[in-house]
């Protein structure tokens, strides 16, 4: 009989660590990571995306790290179907694969599956892209939050595609897109060891400060600048990033910008955490317990503990 293939998935908030703990797995176990950071895919984001650096990129093989473009359309429901065929290569030849982000959305897609999507009436679409245009992000955010609040909690509140993807299903449908999200899980023919890292809240925003402060020291307002002509893709509606373009619009000044991009990245990880702990099988580590998590993952192979996620 052959022997299971298993899926470590990484989860936590941004700055926590989880490239470095992935990339120390995939070497201890001899295998490949699949990213799922929304962010990450685009090519031309890099800085502001914390991407992994060229050292960490050759230290262990990446998978939708600089896969797509700012200018094209990569749902959950894509990462679902392209994540499942990348899985099954990976499975050709090794037992374990990795998969590490703070990407709910995609975290989720990839282990529990999406439910098929009603059909959306398309002059609601256009409605809402015409009233964000003229109204702004806020107006959008309001209705949301009104109408599916536990939507609105969820997922990336500056992120206007998310929004209005919230907001046409309710008014399309009437029902919510947070119970769609919520219904049966897929059966998956792998097992599933899911890890969670945290660490005291303080010791988390010093973090996520210092690595603004290193995103700054190396070029990020260089970077914004050089993708102005893509600033109407919503893929650049996104922290660090929006905050910029409000700085080279002589919106805000560059250090307000700066505070900004800061508060905005420790809400963006406050929201993380609400959507990890809802999951009771994420078991949680601090991110320095690296040799700890081997043994965890090791045990429950050893052991025939894992669950197999249906």
């Amino acid at each position: 009989m052959p022997e299971a293939k298993t899926l470590i998935s990484i989860v936590g908030p941004t700055a926590i660590g989880k490239t470095a703990l992935a990339i120390q797995l995939a070497q201890h176990f001899g295998t490949e990571i699949i990213s799922a950071d929304s962010r990450q895919f685009f090519k031309e984001m890099a800085i502001g995306t914390a991407k992994p650096n060229a050292m960490e990129l050759a230290a262990a093989k990446h998978h939708f790290i600089d896969s797509h473009s700012v200018t094209q359309l990569f749902s959950t429901g894509d990462f679902e179907v392209e994540g499942l065929k990348k899985l099954e290569e990976i499975f050709q030849n090794h037992n374990l694969a990795i998969m590490v982000g703070g990407s709910g959305l995609y975290v989720n897609a990839l282990i529990n599956g999406l439910d098929e999507m009603p059909d959306i009436d398309l002059s609601i679409r256009e409605k809402l892209n015409k009233q964000f245009e003229e109204e702004g992000l806020a107006a959008i955010q309001n209705q949301l939050a009104e109408l599916d609040p536990a939507y609105f909690a969820k997922v990336d509140q500056q992120n206007p595609q998310r929004m209005i993807r919230g907001l046409e299903v309710y008014l399309s449908t009437g029902q919510k897109l947070s119970s769609m999200l919520s219904a049966t899980k897929k059966e998956r023919p792998f097992n599933i060891i899911k890890i969670g890292l945290n660490t005291d809240r303080a010791v988390l925003y010093d973090r996520i400060n210092s690595r603004v402060d290193q995103m700054m020291a190396d070029g990020l307002v260089e970077e914004v600048k050089s993708l102005i002509p893509f600033k109407k893709y919503n893929a650049l509606n996104t922290v660090g990033y929006s905050e910029i373009f409000d700085y080279l619009d002589e919106k805000i000044s560059f250090e307000d910008a700066i505070a900004a991009i800061k508060q905005n990245t420790r809400r963006f990880a406050k929201r993380q955490l609400t959507w990890f702990r809802r999951d009771d099988e994420i078991n949680w580590f601090e991110p320095d317990e690296h040799k700890m998590i081997i043994s965890y993952v090791n045990s429950n192979i050893a052991n025939n503990k894992i669950k197999t996620t249906k």
